[in-house]
């Protein structure tokens, strides 16, 4: 065959093999109607602005959210419509298969991406009719899926798993943890035991339960504040009097108050208040046997306590004026339910539970859960004495027995019933990860939660100086979150974490959520109780929570094996641990023996 002949054969073939590989990756099916489902994206074409104008290209495409390799979009062809093109991320679909009028699903799995996909319908013939074909595009869903799709290293999942397993060794309680990434659920594990100290105790498994303390803040009352912004339900602009009555205001100062003060934790209320404790001192804030509380509302967390307490914030002392700081607050987020509340005339969990846990088809979640269907064995244990700190707080009423399903928190427990903004959630690492991935796009599937409009509002920055803080949410910013976030996530990342030891993080733009729970509490105290944070657990390199993205972080997206890397990190991690041992601490210390752990990793991964 002469050489020229040769060549124009190889460039045909080449041509009809690439034209065959992006032809009948679809599937294009015939319907008997279009599913009822509140959509991510819908439109009409031709003209799908609805007008002609210079801006000719935007009237023949749309764009929307999607992850690689799912999804359906759906079609309503008219009658008279003999053909038309139509592109996927400007992949010629083949629609030869429409032949009539009617409704059609596509399959758009092979050719959809990451992030924003583009729909392009043009050409139509005849040109001149209206609606002439309508696009339906539903939300993405979380699949099952690998970390080496999802450009995640697994040695590094190795070294947590590794670390964790090697602090319960030593006294740990226990853990859960899952990532999701590019719409896949690319990693789910639990390790330890449901209670450390008891004996008879099963193990931890991914479906156990645990308290999400203040991480109940963005998945409760953010999430239903959200969206009734986004349904035109509430302004957060508005003064709380407008929402709750001028009973509010009882100082002058929270006339002016807004929700938007209280989401931002600038509405000058006190980091806690003990409305369950009749001898609260409100100067000092702290129990005093010889003082009377006088916003003692009661302990039994009935609605006519819940009641009380409503009316008992409405008179708490404001502790500094509103909008001049900024001071974390639990009162606020208690605030926030009874707002919710009001505006949806459900109790808080209810409007949950139908708004956003069964749509979801979440199994794992709930306020209250042995109210609801699940046992302590299926909720990981919290601190082992109640709320006593092994004797060294008291008040009247206080729970001294392991707290197991119901709410560590004393004020959601005793003062809300266990159904308050600011604490009472429970979950598993799966389930909140899922709720959670919602705020990538505003949608799952069929339904649809907030706009993205919303979506940007909430998770921007107060203002350029305390950019650590969104709407509720705890922001990167300049790694101003690096204990719990990282240092490699966005600046953009956003989430919470919960004193119980949970931590949500969501980094849009690595597509990446990582779902960290713990019950580091379910451990004895160290010594004396001094207001800090002196649980055994909380000396344990898995408490920090940080450390999660931290190493998930390493050479994602990479084909470079970072075992090295890793181990030369665990040498820095071991000789730290070292030097956080207090003077004078003994050999059963837990900081002697978190330290001990991190050689005993040190050893195997030298070895190998």
């Amino acid at each position: 065959m002469p050489k020229i002949q040769h060549s124009v054969l190889i460039f045909f073939t080449v041509i009809l093999l690439s034209a065959s590989s992006s032809q009948g990756l679809e599937k294009i099916t015939k319907i008997n109607s279009i599913p009822q489902a509140q959509w991510q994206k819908t439109a009409d074409f031709p003209d799908q602005l609805g007008r002609v104008d210079d801006t000719l290209a935007l009237n023949s495409m749309i764009s929307f959210n999607f992850w690689h390799s799912q999804g359906k979009i759906y079609l309503k062809i008219s009658e008279h419509v003999k053909n038309f093109d139509m592109f996927i991320n400007g992949s010629r679909i083949d629609t030869s298969s429409i032949k009539s009028t009617g409704f059609y699903a596509v399959d758009i799995s092979g050719y959809a991406v990451d992030g924003v996909n583009t729909v392009q319908i043009s050409n139509i013939n005849p040109s001149n009719k209206n609606k002439a074909v309508s696009v339906f595009i539903p939300y993405p869903v979380i699949l099952d899926g690998n970390l080496e799709e999802a450009g995640i290293r697994p040695e590094t999942l190795s070294l947590i798993s590794d670390i964790i397993e090697s602090d319960i060794e030593k006294g740990f309680p226990s853990a859960q943890l899952a990532v999701i990434r590019n719409g896949r659920l690319v990693y789910s594990n639990a390790w330890g035991k449901i209670d450390t100290h008891n004996k008879n105790s099963r193990a931890v498994n991914k479906n156990t339960l645990y308290d999400l303390a203040s991480v109940s803040k963005m998945f409760g009352v953010n999430y239903a504040i959200q969206k009734l912004v986004t349904e035109g339900k509430l302004d957060i602009d508005t003064k709380i009097i407008n929402i709750l009555g001028r009973d509010f205001a009882s100082d002058p100062q929270k006339s002016s108050i807004t929700v938007r003060d209280v989401l931002y934790h600038r509405a000058g209320f006190p980091p806690e208040f003990h409305y369950h404790d009749k001898n609260y001192n409100i100067s000092t804030r702290k129990h005093d046997s010889k003082i009377v509380n006088p916003l003692y509302t009661g302990i039994d967390g009935s609605q006519e306590t819940r009641g009380k307490t409503l009316k008992a914030i409405f008179k708490t002392p404001l502790i500094y004026q509103p909008r001049t700081k900024i001071i974390y607050s639990d009162v606020d987020y208690m605030l926030l339910c009874f707002i919710v509340e009001k505006i949806t005339g459900k109790r808080l969990d209810v409007y949950m539970s139908e708004n956003f846990w069964r749509p979801l088809s979440l199994k794992r979640i709930a306020f209250n859960p042995l109210k609801n269907n699940f046992s302590r064995d299926d909720c990981a244990a919290a601190e082992i004495y109640g709320n006593t700190r092994d004797g060294n707080m008291t008040f009247n009423g206080i729970r001294t027995y392991t707290l197991q399903g119901e709410v560590h928190d004393y004020k959601a427990y005793h003062s809300m019933g266990g159904v308050s903004g600011h604490a009472g959630l429970f979950s598993n690492a799966e389930d909140i990860a899922k709720l959670a991935s919602i705020m990538f796009f505003g949608g799952y599937g069929e339904h649809k939660f907030f706009s993205k409009n919303v979506i940007d509002m909430f998770t921007s920055p107060i203002n350029k100086d305390q950019a650590q803080w969104g709407i509720g949410w705890w922001r990167e910013a300049e790694t101003q979150r690096a204990w719990y976030f990282g240092t490699q996530a966005s600046s953009s990342a956003f989430g919470h974490q919960g004193w119980t030891g949970t931590l949500v993080m969501i980094d849009p733009s690595r597509n990446l959520v990582i779902a960290y729970l713990t019950n580091k509490i379910n451990s004895p105290v160290v010594k004396p109780y001094t207001g800090k944070k002196i649980f055994y657990g909380n000396w344990f390199t898995a408490s920090t929570l940080g450390f999660v993205p931290q190493i998930i972080s390493i050479g994602m997206d990479s084909n470079k094996d970072v075992s090295e890397q890793l181990l030369s990190l665990l040498k820095d991690m071991t000789e730290d641990s070292l030097k956080l041992i207090p003077k004078g601490a003994g050999k059963n210390h837990p900081a002697v023996l978190n330290a001990e752990s991190k050689k005993n990793i040190l050893l195997k991964y030298s070895r190998n």
